[in-house]
């Protein structure tokens, strides 16, 4: 892109000279030098079957386009029913380079970027800027993009200390766990959360930021052979209890459980699990409490006993992290992320185990199926070089 000067001259009198005056004007290139790879799909089905490699030429920088890099995208199983179709929100199926007659949706709703060019007519956005999507559906799972400053979310910088997975996961279980326990109940220090799926990336949240904030939590995991070994972990992330999804139902157990909180009973029960066991754990909440559902990893309905409405007056909820985001502007947004990342910066919300996916065809296939078949240890995020 080049750019165009255009010098004005003009005198008043014979002999005297105005001072010369400039206007400048960038031209923009009929279309852009740089050439975005993606993992892209024209139809839903099984991700390893509909999934393709795709190559093509970035559109063009305008007046009030940006052009971004990606950093590093995790594979999220929501990605996984996103391809297969059977996720509530769906992808953007759009041309991508010269293939005219045929159009793609690029896999991955959550990524880190950088932005590498502005047009002229774009304020929210700078070279430099490091953005994340601003809406699920995006398609992440690429090298870079073009869009409109508004598809991008700015990052605020709150210090050195926040790692660049950090910042690419940040927008699904840090958000969903900070919400959930900021907004449903007004949580005073030394106050009780209880939830299940405490292993669970949105779990190990909870626990993280419900330390930092002073309150207590007991968390309730499925029954294992390295039960030990995992309570210590979620201990050591700053769990105040862990127990076994199993004992909630049992009278012993209960007896224990009830003698940690005394009569400072949970007012916040947090479920991604449901069945019979979520249940359970609904009937430890105390008057007025309230009961959230964010997940449904069991495959099986929540049961209400009418007593728990009724008698204890507690109020049950769903949350979508993507329907909050909905809603709020990018200013509330970017709050919540300054929060969270500074907690990041502190050391207080740690970085997720991860696993590095190579950027190729053949590897982004096998993590995505690995994510499907539920064997995949600790989050699996490409990295983009």
């Amino acid at each position: 892109m080049g750019l165009l000067i255009r010098a004005i001259f003009r005198a008043k009198h014979y002999g005297t000279v105005a001072p010369i005056q400039y206007s400048v004007r960038r031209s923009y290139s009929s279309k852009s030098d740089i050439v975005a790879s993606a993992m892209v799909y024209s139809d839903y089905g099984q991700p390893s079957q509909v999934l393709r490699w795709h190559s093509y030429r970035l559109p063009a920088l305008t007046s009030d386009t940006v052009h971004v890099k990606f950093l590093a995208s995790p594979i999220n199983p929501a990605d996984v029913n996103m391809i297969q179709g059977a996720y509530a929100i769906k992808p953007k199926f759009q041309i991508l380079g010269d293939e005219t007659d045929k159009t793609y949706a690029v896999g991955g709703n959550e990524g880190l970027a950088e932005v590498i060019a502005v047009g002229d007519n774009v304020t929210s956005l700078k070279v430099g800027d490091q953005v994340v999507m601003a809406e699920s559906g995006y398609g992440t799972w690429r090298t870079h993009a073009a869009g409109s400053a508004s598809d991008f979310q700015l990052l605020p910088n709150v210090g050195d200390n926040v790692s660049m997975i950090q910042k690419a996961t940040i927008t699904v279980n840090p958000c969903t766990a900070y919400r959930m326990l900021k907004d449903f109940v007004d949580l005073k220090e030394g106050d009780y959360v209880i939830q299940n799926g405490g292993n669970s990336a949105v779990g190990q949240a909870v626990i993280q930021i419900a330390k930092a904030w002073g309150l207590k939590t007991i968390n309730v995991v499925r029954d294992r052979p390295d039960f030990d070994k995992l309570r210590q972990e979620l201990i050591d992330l700053g769990a105040t209890h862990v127990v076994v999804d199993e004992s909630l139902g049992n009278f012993e157990n209960k007896k224990e459980i009830k003698s940690w909180f005394g009569k400072n009973t949970p007012l916040l029960g947090l479920n991604c699990v449901g069945g019979k066991n979520a249940t359970e754990m609904a009937k430890y909440l105390g008057a007025n409490g309230h009961y959230v559902t964010y997940g449904a990893m069991s495959k099986k309905p929540l049961s209400l006993p009418a007593s728990l409405l009724i008698f204890k007056n507690i109020t049950f909820h769903g949350f979508w992290v993507s329907k909050w985001c909905d809603v709020h502007t990018p200013e509330d947004r970017y709050a919540m992320f300054e929060d969270i990342m500074k907690l990041m910066n502190e050391g207080k919300l740690r970085e997720p185990k991860w696993n590095q996916v190579k950027w190729d065809e053949k590897s982004m296939k096998q993590a995505v199926d690995q994510g499907i078949s539920g064997f995949a240890s600790g989050k699996q995020v490409v990295l983009f070089s």
